[in-house]
């Protein structure tokens, strides 16, 4: 019989595992050995495996051939993926979250621009998404605008997308040259939304996801010409 200490253990070993992917203290298809986990987390190798299965069907970590599991490699072809599943959930999401929104829904999305934007305000210029505080916030942003869908599904898909895409902000970061410019399109995409102009904001977002997709791009065309 399961111990009833055991689900929080899982949830917790979920929790913790899956920041480090998505932060990428573990590198794009190293190899995540169980017995170095427990080491490291002071977990045993229960509720371990079942992180990693959990992890697994996010797709943040692939089952190994040998029944072994590896961080998800990052690649286009997912990116493409993630990009095509996130515009196909979130640009439908946050047009019903715009007709079904309340004053609440409108409060809570200018609260989470609000924190974002003094964050922002307060980091030098470049690759900020880097700045763990800015990515959860930048989450918290994103998540207000759709929070009024009534789909918990969408949602919950819409969220996890949101995370593995997060592992791809943050590598296109390393790559980063120039400065990061102050950006508005958080402030439009708002203003927008609050206006309940869902085609503008809809056409707002797809180009957000979209840019998400240039940028990642232009990184792995800039790690290809350095091991070239």
């Amino acid at each position: 019989m399961m111990s009833e200490h055991a689900p929080p253990l899982v949830d917790q070993a979920f929790q913790r595992l899956r920041k480090d992917v998505l932060t990428g203290a573990f590198a794009a298809g190293v190899k995540l050995k169980v017995e170095e986990l427990q080491s490291a987390y002071g977990f045993s190798s229960s509720p371990l495996r079942e992180a990693l299965s959990r992890l697994s069907q996010e797709g943040l970590v692939r089952a190994d051939e040998r029944r072994g599991f590896r961080v998800a490699a990052l690649t286009p072809d997912d990116l493409h993926d993630i990009t095509r599943m996130r515009l196909m959930l979130d640009v439908p999401a946050l047009r019903e979250a715009i007709e079904h929104g309340d004053d609440a829904w409108e409060a809570a999305i200018v609260a989470a621009y609000y924190r974002l934007e003094k964050v922002e305000s307060r980091l030098p210029d470049g690759p900020v998404i880097l700045d763990d505080e800015w990515s959860g916030l930048h989450r918290d942003f994103h998540s207000a605008l759709v929070a009024a869908c009534p789909s918990q599904r969408q949602l919950a898909w819409s969220a996890s997308l949101f995370d593995q895409a997060e592992r791809y902000r943050r590598f296109s970061a390393r790559f980063r040259k120039a400065a990061r410019r102050k950006s508005t399109e958080h402030k439009k995409l708002m203003d927008a939304t609050l206006r309940r102009d869902g085609d503008t904001a809809c056409a707002l977002l797809t180009e957000h996801i979209r840019g998400t997709l240039r940028n990642v791009q232009s990184a792995f065309d800039a790690a290809a010409a350095e091991a070239a």
